[in-house]
C-alpha cells in the first residue's frame, strides 16, 4: 500500500478536502481484479494502474480522475463491468473509465475510415470531459516508460502512435514535461541507432556541459542578486528529440548545434520577468530575431514566458526562459491547471481561451462528415507554431505560422472568409497568399461578388479555412452535378415516354433513391451527374413502380461499379487496379501523389477520366467530394511499373552521383530522368524520376541510399 499512500498524501497536499478513502478502495478493487495478471516485465499488473494514478496526481487532478487511473483497465482486462464500477464508485468515475477504455481500443496505425471514426469519437469525448484524455496521456506515459519489455514490432507501432498523436496532444494541452518525455521515449524506439549515438555523444561532453551550466547559473544568480531580484535559476540541456531535429534540419553534428542549453529563471512577478530580461541582455549580447514575448502574447494553450537567445560565456549560444512561478505551474500542468473540478466555479476568460481548441473540434465534426478528413484536419492543427497579428481595432489574433489573410478572414467569421477579395497589411495591399508575420496589422477587404476558389487550398494553412473552402467547393460541385443529373435523367425518361417533373411529384425519385441505397432524390440526381449511376439504370429504378399490375417487376440491382466508365471487354485489370473488385474499369493515376503498388489508395469518379486513383494520405484527395469515392485495390496478379519522384540530398563531392545511380541499378530501379543542383552550403539536391514495381522496392532503395557516405537524406516526393 506504500505507493497508494504516497499518492493519497500527494492529493491531500493540493486538495485538503479530498476523499482519499475512495482512492484506497479503488486500489483494493483493482488489485483484487488484476490478481494473478503479470506485465511483460514480470511485475504484477497492478503496478501499471498505480503508475498511471501517480502521474495523474502529479497533474494535480481530482479524486475521480485518480480513481479512474487505478480502475482504467478493469473493464477491458478483468471480469469487472462498467456497471460494477458505477455501482461501487459512482457514475462520474464510471464515465471516465468507459471513456478511457474506448480510447484503448483505438488503433492509430491506419487511416481507414473505421479507425478515423474512432478518432473522431475520442476527440469529441475529450471535448466533453478533458479528464478522459489527461488520464489516457498518463496511461501512455507509463506504458512508454516500460516499453523495453515489448516485442520490436509493437515498440515501433506504439512509439509511432506516441510521436504522431499523443506527444502533439500533450503539447496542444500545454503539458510541456509530458510532451518532452513522450518525444524522447518515442525517439528511442523509432530511431534506436541515432538515439544511442546521440546519448553517447552527449555523455562524452557531460562533464564540460555541467561545468558550463554551473558557471552560467552562478553568474545569473550573482547579477540578479545585484539587481535585488528574487528568482530561482536552473539550467539543462535541451531534450534529445529537439537536438536530433536540429541536427537533421541543419545537417550539422551535435558539436555544431550551439543552442543545446536552456536556462530558466522563475521570478515572483511579471515586472521582475522584464527586469530579468534587461539584466540578461546587458550582460550578454542578444541574438537578433531570437526574442519571443509569450507573456504579452500567450500561446493558445496559455503558455507564458519570455524566450531570448544570447551569446553566453565562451561565445556559446544559450537560450534563457523567464517566467513567474504561476506561469511555470501552468507550463508544467497545462490545461489541467485551468480545470476547476473542486470549486465548481464558472470558468474565467483565460479558461475560455484554454478550451477554445476543444470547442473548435465540435465545429469541425459538424462540418466534416468524412471521418478520414476529420483526422487529417486535427493532425494538421496539432503541429502548428503560432504567429500573432493585429486587427485594425487592435485585437490580437493567434494564427499558425505561415497563415495568410484568408486564414485570418475565416478566423474572424466564415462569411468574411467566403467574401475575402484582398487584404491590406500595415497599410499596403498584399496578395492573398502573403504569409503573415508577427506584429502585422491586417485589414480584410471583402466583396459581395467574391467566393472561395479552389486555388486558395494551395496556400491556406488553418484547418478552419481549409474545411470551409472545401465545403463550399463541394457544395458547388454537387449543385453542378445535380443539374447535370436532372438533364441526363430527364432525357432518359423522355425516351421512355415519362416526365421527370411527374416522377418528382409522385415521389418516384425518392423511392428510386432508396431502392438504389442513395439517400433521397437529390442524392440520386447527384450520383447520375457524377457518373456513379448511369441515366438508364436510374430511369429503370424510377419507373419500376409503373409496371402494369400482374407483371413481375424487374429487379434493379444495386450499382457496384460506375457504369459510365466501364470498358466493354477486358480480363486483365487496367493499369493494375481493380475498382470495387472489377478489372475492366477505366482508371487514371493522379499526378499529385503518383501512387505505386503497395500504397494505400482510394478512387474518385471523374467524368472523362474514369476513376482517378490517389494515395489515401494525398491532400488533394481530401479536397474531393466523398460522394464520388469508390473502393479500389491493387491487382496482385498484374505486374505494373509506376513512376515516382525521389529526392536525394547529399554532399557536393566527386563520385557521389555515380554511387547513387549504382544503388538504383542494383535494386532494379530504372532512372528515367534526373535533375541535379548545388546549394550555397555545399550540398547537392538530386531529383530522380524512377520507375518501381512495388512500394517495398522503393523503401528498400531509399534505405540503401541513406547508408551511402555523404548522403544526408533520401525521400519520396
Amino acid at each position: 500500500m506504500t505507493a497508494v499512500q504516497e499518492i493519497c498524501a500527494q492529493v491531500r497536499g493540493y486538495d485538503g478536502a479530498a476523499d482519499t478513502g475512495l482512492i484506497e478502495r479503488s486500489f483494493a478493487f483493482a488489485a483484487e481484479r488484476h490478481a494473478g495478471q503479470k506485465r511483460r516485465s514480470g511485475e504484477p499488473y497492478v503496478v501499471h494502474p498505480v503508475g498511471v494514478a501517480r502521474i495523474i496526481s502529479e497533474l494535480r487532478l481530482d479524486v475521480p480522475s485518480v480513481c479512474a487511473g487505478l480502475l482504467h483497465d478493469c473493464v477491458e482486462d478483468t471480469s469487472a463491468t462498467a456497471d460494477d464500477i458505477g455501482r461501487l464508485f459512482g457514475t462520474e468515475i464510471q464515465s471516465l473509465v468507459e471513456g478511457v477504455t474506448k480510447l484503448g481500443q483505438i488503433s492509430w496505425t491506419t487511416r481507414e475510415e473505421r479507425q478515423a471514426e474512432n478518432f473522431r469519437k475520442m476527440l469529441l469525448a475529450m471535448a466533453r470531459d478533458i479528464r478522459v484524455i489527461l488520464i489516457k496521456l498518463a496511461d501512455r506515459v507509463d506504458n512508454m516508460r516500460t516499453l523495453a519489455h515489448m516485442p520490436r514490432d509493437k515498440q515501433e507501432r506504439i512509439a509511432r502512435e506516441t510521436m504522431e498523436i499523443y506527444a502533439p496532444l500533450a503539447n496542444r494541452l500545454g503539458i510541456q514535461w509530458m510532451k518532452v518525455e513522450l518525444e524522447d521515449l518515442a525517439f528511442k524506439y523509432l530511431e534506436p541507432t541515432e538515439y544511442d549515438q546521440l546519448v553517447a555523444r552527449l555523455a562524452e561532453t557531460a562533464g564540460s556541459r555541467e561545468a558550463y551550466i554551473t558557471e552560467v547559473v552562478d553568474k545569473l544568480k550573482s547579477v540578479l542578486a545585484e539587481g535585488e531580484i528574487n528568482a530561482q535559476v536552473s539550467g539543462r540541456a535541451k531534450h534529445l528529440w529537439s537536438i536530433y531535429q536540429k541536427m537533421k534540419k541543419t545537417g550539422r553534428d551535435v558539436e555544431q548545434i550551439y543552442d543545446v542549453l536552456a536556462f530558466r529563471v522563475n521570478t515572483e512577478s511579471v515586472r521582475d520577468c522584464y527586469a530579468v530580461l534587461g539584466i540578461v541582455h546587458s550582460n550578454w549580447t542578444p541574438v537578433p530575431g531570437r526574442f519571443k514575448d509569450f507573456i504579452a502574447l500567450p500561446k493558445p494553450n496559455l503558455y507564458q514566458s519570455l524566450h531570448t537567445t544570447v551569446i553566453g560565456p565562451r561565445a556559446e549560444r544559450m537560450e534563457v526562459q523567464i517566467r513567474t512561478q504561476e506561469m511555470h505551474r501552468i507550463a508544467e500542468q497545462g490545461i489541467a491547471a485551468h480545470w476547476k473540478y473542486k470549486e465548481q466555479k464558472a470558468h474565467t476568460a483565460d479558461d475560455g481561451k484554454a478550451f477554445a481548441w476543444l470547442r473548435q473540434l465540435m465545429e469541425w465534426q459538424r462540418d466534416l462528415k468524412d471521418p478520414t478528413e476529420f483526422i487529417e484536419t486535427v493532425k494538421i492543427d496539432l503541429f502548428q507554431d503560432e504567429v500573432f497579428v493585429f486587427t485594425p481595432k487592435g485585437d490580437v489574433k493567434a494564427l499558425p505560422k505561415g497563415a495568410t489573410p484568408i486564414d485570418l478572414a475565416y478566423a474572424v467569421h466564415s462569411q468574411v472568409g467566403e467574401h475575402c477579395s484582398g487584404a491590406r497589411v500595415n497599410g499596403l495591399i498584399v496578395p492573398l497568399r502573403y504569409a503573415l508575420r508577427n506584429g502585422d496589422t491586417v485589414e480584410i477587404l471583402a466583396s459581395a461578388n467574391q467566393k472561395p476558389s479552389k486555388d486558395w487550398l494551395k496556400f491556406v494553412i488553418t484547418s478552419r479555412a481549409r474545411t470551409k473552402i472545401r465545403h463550399f467547393i463541394r457544395m458547388e460541385q454537387r449543385e453542378r452535378s445535380r443539374q447535370m443529373g436532372r438533364d441526363l435523367l430527364g432525357r432518359e425518361l423522355r425516351k421512355q415516354d415519362a416526365s421527370l417533373a411527374s416522377a418528382e411529384r409522385e415521389g418516384l425519385l425518392d423511392a428510386a433513391a432508396q431502392r438504389l441505397r442513395l439517400g433521397g432524390a437529390d442524392d440520386l440526381l447527384v450520383a447520375v451527374g457524377y457518373g456513379k449511376v448511369s441515366p438508364g439504370h436510374a430511369a429503370d429504378a424510377v419507373l419500376i413502380d409503373r409496371v402494369t399490375s400482374g407483371t413481375t417487376a424487374p429487379s434493379i440491382p444495386i450499382p457496384e461499379t460506375p457504369a459510365a466508365v466501364r470498358r466493354p471487354v477486358s480480363k486483365r485489370s487496367i493499369a493494375g487496379i481493380k475498382v470495387q473488385g472489377e478489372a475492366d474499369i477505366l482508371v487514371k493515376f493522379a499526378k499529385c501523389c503518383t501512387p505505386v503498388p503497395g500504397d494505400s489508395i482510394i478512387g474518385f469518379i471523374s467524368r472523362g477520366h474514369g476513376v482517378v486513383i490517389h494515395t489515401r494520405d494525398c491532400s488533394k484527395a481530401l479536397d474531393l467530394d466523398p460522394v464520388r469515392r469508390v473502393d479500389v485495390s491493387w491487382d496482385d496478379e498484374s505486374k505494373t511499373l509506376r513512376p515516382v519522384a525521389v529526392q536525394v540530398t547529399c554532399s557536393d563531392r566527386p563520385g557521389l552521383l555515380a554511387a547513387i545511380s549504382k544503388s538504383f541499378t542494383e535494386h532494379g530501379v530504372n532512372i528515367s530522368q534526373a535533375k541535379c543542383r548545388t546549394t550555397e552550403d555545399g550540398r547537392a539536391v538530386n531529383t530522380f524520376q524512377v520507375t518501381v514495381g512495388h512500394l517495398e522496392q522503393l523503401k528498400t532503395v531509399l534505405r540503401t541510399l541513406e547508408t551511402i557516405e555523404g548522403v544526408v537524406s533520401a525521400t519520396r516526393l
